[in-house]
């Protein structure tokens, strides 16, 4: 099945494609923390790693910061100033949200074809249903709309169906791209019954969808998430493009272990898998971080939920031993970018990390 609106005004028939992280950004988008109940017991240092990521993430483009109102504004502005991130690369936004995980609830933007003054960025504004898991997303919900009015991008709101179109509900997070026609998702998040997604949509749908509005020419399906995700196994904490024929991906080594099984799995299609062009893709392995336990439950600890930004990769570390692999291994793959840890063991908590909270504007070149 393929969307009732007339193919040629979709924006993959009019060149709009979605660049991969790595291309140059306008900005990076990331909303303030306040709802303490994602962080139950332990709040007080999610702020501080937020200023740490403002930090360095200003130091190589701008940061449009979303602030509930005045009040959070004041609160954010004083832990900037006291952890050196403020400046005039960061920008207020006093919108209300509901949580912080901007890569989900936010737009998705595509860049225009080849050199343009006049064409704009168009933001694929999707429907946003809070993970099909919880009830307070209304505010969320408009911060896609909100976001590409700021940036001055044209709004598309993707829609399915035949005789009735119904709004599409997909993550930044559940998908990842190579800028050049590939995409990697995973079944559990997109294709199980339990996703509560978009349930009259199956593979050809989703990868008609993928095409119309995305320019992917070739969907690569993993299988299953890693064991604590909250998001039914977004593509984000398992595989990431670092190069138009490379990704890295999560390895667990230990049989025993619970990721062994759904990782070994994904690791076995990256490896038939096929790019735009019809050929196979360069993996890189990267071993998962000991498991992460919190009031008895593991948490997503991953090191794929890393941010590219301009001149920087940010990375989740968990004071493992793997930290050093996972940082070596990125370093290789982007030797122009500085890499910056950025301690993850409490913000972790909340079920995300850097990727999840993150959401780039790209640069129109």
């Amino acid at each position: 099945m393929s969307p009732r609106r007339p193919a040629k005004s979709l924006p993959a028939a009019q060149g709009y494609r979605m660049p991969a992280e790595w291309e140059p950004h306008e900005s990076t988008w990331l909303a303030w923390p306040h709802f303490r109940n994602d962080w139950p017991g332990k709040f007080e240092p999610i702020p501080w790693v937020y200023a740490e990521i403002v930090r360095n993430l200003a130091r190589h483009e701008r940061v449009d910061l979303i602030v509930s109102n005045v009040s959070a504004k004041r609160n954010a502005k004083a832990i900037l100033e006291k952890s050196d991130a403020l400046s005039d690369n960061v920008v207020f936004h006093h919108w209300r949200t509901d949580r912080v995980w901007t890569r989900d609830s936010g737009c998705i933007f595509l860049v225009p074809p080849g050199k343009s003054e006049t064409a704009d960025l168009t933001a694929l504004h999707f429907q946003f249903n809070a993970w099909a898991k919880y009830d307070n997303y209304k505010h969320d919900a408009k911060i896609g709309a909100r976001m590409a009015k700021a940036a001055g991008a044209q709004i598309v709101r993707p829609t399915f169906g035949y005789h009735r179109e119904f709004p599409i509900v997909l993550e930044g997070g559940s998908i990842d791209v190579n800028g050049r026609g590939t995409l990697i998702t995973t079944e559990e998040c997109l294709l199980s019954t339990t996703q509560q997604r978009n349930p009259s949509m199956n593979r050809a749908a989703y990868e008609q969808m993928f095409a119309d509005y995305f320019a992917i020419q070739s969907v690569i399906w993993l299988g299953e998430g890693i064991e604590g995700d909250d998001t039914h196994g977004h593509v984000d904490d398992l595989t990431r493009f670092v190069a138009p024929d490379t990704v890295v991906t999560m390895v667990e080594p230990n049989e025993r272990d619970e990721n062994y099984s759904a990782l070994h799995h994904n690791l076995g299609r990256l490896r038939a898998a096929r790019d735009q062009d019809g050929q196979r893709l360069n993996v890189v392995e990267i071993p998962m971080p000991r498991p992460v336990v919190f009031e008895g439950r593991q948490l997503p600890a991953s090191y794929a939920n890393f941010y590219i930004a301009n001149g920087a990769v940010l990375v989740p570390v968990y004071n493992d031993p793997n930290d050093r692999i996972a940082l070596n291994t990125l370093a290789k793959v982007f030797p122009t970018r500085e890499i910056v840890p950025i301690y993850s063991g409490d913000l972790i908590w909340g079920f995300g990390a850097l990727h999840c909270m993150t959401q780039q504007q790209p640069q129109i070149t």
